[in-house]
Formats: C-alpha cells, structure tokens, sequence
C-alpha cells in the first residue's frame, strides 16, 4: 500500500491550535495528507505550529480549499465523522470498521479520506450528503463531546492499527524470563506436597479436580523463573519445611 493513502480533510476548522493538534495526530501514525476547507482564520496560522509538536511539514503541505467538492474531487472513496445521525439514509460504521472498508479499498491504489466538521457545530448536511457513509465514535450518550483533534486521532490510530505489522502484544519479563515447564511442575509437586501434609487435600475424591484448579491458577499467571522461587520461599516459610541448609544456618 502507498504511503499517504488516508486524506484527512478538515471543513471549516475554527482554530489553528486545533489544526496543529490534527497534524501532531495525523504524524504520530504515519498520515501526512491534510486538507482545509475554508478555515476562519485563515492559512497558514501561526498558531498552529506549537501544538503541531514537531510535525511542521504536515502544515506546510496542508492544501486548502474553496470548497468541500473541490477538497475531495480526486478521492474514490469517502466518509465522514459526525456525533449526530442526519436525517438522511446512510450507513454507520464504528471507526475500526469504516477503516477496515477504507483501507480494502486504499490496497488496490485507489484514494480515500475521511471528512471532519468544524469544533462548533461540526458537519452541515450538505457536506455530509457527499459522503457515502458515517463513522460514529461511540461515547456516553449524555456527553458526545470530542475535540477535533481526538477525533482524529481515533481514526488516525485504527488506520495504522490496521495496516501496520507492528505488534504490542507481548509480556515483558525483565531481567528474568518465563518459567519453563519443569519450574512449573517442581513448584505444583513441593505446593502439593504441603497441601497434602497440612490436610488442604484431605478429600479423596475431589482430590484430582483440586489439583487441577490450583495449577490452572498459576499456569494462567505466565509465572516468571524468579516467581517460581518466590513462591517456593513463600510454600517454606508459611509451612516452616527451609531447605537443609537453611536450617544448619539458624
């Protein structure tokens, strides 16, 4: 896929603050191709650039409009964010699935953007009625309230969620690492051991589904190599059972 594949298209942006923050957004997942259309305060604003944070060239190569149609004439594909539903038949999506449709289309080289109202009162219908569907970001129904900003972001972020091969799903162990299997099961026969000798396990016939419970509670707690000596030391100090040469040293 192209780089730049997702437009984000601001109608009517109020403050040049709000459109820094946008492009601050927009950078911080790999978008650059911003638009305006009619900005009050004109373009480009000066006030802008602090809340942009560094993502400057967004700003400088942001196009701006006379128009909606003309902002968005080159893209194939379109939809728009609004936190009200229009008197008009169109289709809803939640931003990860209007992103999933965008980005099908966005992978056999064709454009696609997102439309996004002023901070007043947002899209006007007419805007809206160019698009062929609504992304709805779903909030708490009595405060609907998002800067423009942090709807961008949302969007901005399943975009590259989406086409991103990067993974954040991983357990960090530190210094240590993962007990292996052997750790786990030396650690279930000592526990064990104790649970049987103080009685814990007194009942013979529930003895086995005992068992499992209690090593289905530490399997899932993805027990490191140092938490498995841990709780050893915590079986031997609650059960008074040290090690030999601890009880030469005391």
């Amino acid at each position: 896929m192209d780089e730049n594949t997702l437009t984000i298209i601001l109608v009517e942006p109020q403050l040049g603050q709000n459109i820094g923050a946008v492009a601050r957004a927009m950078l911080n997942f790999g978008l650059t191709d911003l638009r305006l259309v009619r900005p009050r305060d004109g373009w480009p604003n000066p006030e802008a650039l602090p809340l942009a944070a560094g993502a400057d060239k967004i700003l400088e190569n942001a196009k701006v409009y006379p128009s909606t149609l003309e902002a968005i004439g080159d893209l194939n594909r379109l939809f728009a964010t609004s936190n009200r539903t229009p008197d008009m038949i169109k289709t809803i999506y939640t931003p990860k699935l209007a992103l999933q449709q965008l980005i099908s289309t966005a992978q056999h080289n064709q454009k696609v953007g997102v439309l996004f109202g002023g901070e007043r009162c947002g899209l006007k219908n007419e805007d809206i009625s160019l698009c062929e569907a609504l992304i709805k970001i779903p909030t708490i129904s009595n405060f609907s309230s998002l800067n423009l900003a942090h709807a961008v972001v949302l969007v901005a972020y399943e975009w590259f969620a989406q086409t991103s091969s990067t993974s954040f799903e991983f357990f960090r162990t530190g210094r240590t690492r993962l007990a292996r299997r052997e750790d786990l099961s030396m650690l279930f026969a000592h526990l064990e051991k104790e649970l049987e000798r103080t009685g814990f396990l007194r009942h013979h016939k529930k003895r086995a589904t005992m068992v499992r419970n209690i090593r289905n509670i530490f399997q899932r707690a993805h027990l490191t190599e140092q938490e498995v000596r841990t709780l050893r030391g915590i079986i031997r100090s609650l059960t008074g059972n040290q090690l030999p040469s601890q009880k030469k040293a005391s």
